[in-house]
């Protein structure tokens, strides 16, 4: 989760996708999730950027057309305005990016997503989630 200096959060839009997402990708092989968090950030925003802490764990449950499994947000820190003006988009993944606040992401995020994006924007110290709720 990589937030602006107003703290708005930063979305990207897919190529493959019709809506948006957060910067996301997936853990490869022999890689951990700290990992993949430094390495998907640097190949599809062009930052080289260290998380500082796990914000949310949610999982989801498999269904139609969706895996399943847990899903995790790290605190990607402030992107001040030198970082946000030299993001470089993977051209073949992403085709644009823009600042959106926590409480609007429901208008560009899928609902499970939204609600996992609002939690970990909103979290204090580490979250768990199922689908995006919660867990008492």
């Amino acid at each position: 989760l990589l937030r602006a200096p107003d703290r708005r959060l930063l979305l990207v839009k897919p190529t493959y996708l019709s809506h948006w997402e957060i910067p996301s990708g997936v853990v490869a092989a022999g890689e951990t999730p700290w990992e993949a968090a430094v390495r998907e950030t640097r190949e599809k925003l062009g930052l080289a950027r260290t998380p500082h802490r796990l914000l949310c764990a949610d999982f989801i449950r498999p269904g139609p057309g969706e895996p399943g499994g847990p899903r995790l947000i790290f605190d990607g820190g402030i992107l001040g305005q030198d970082n946000l003006a030299a993001i470089r988009l993977q051209p073949a993944e992403l085709e644009d990016w823009q600042l959106a606040a926590a409480d609007h992401v429901d208008r560009f995020l899928p609902p499970a997503l939204a609600r996992r994006t609002r939690a970990a924007a909103a979290a204090r110290h580490p979250v768990y989630l199922e689908n995006g709720y919660p867990v008492p």
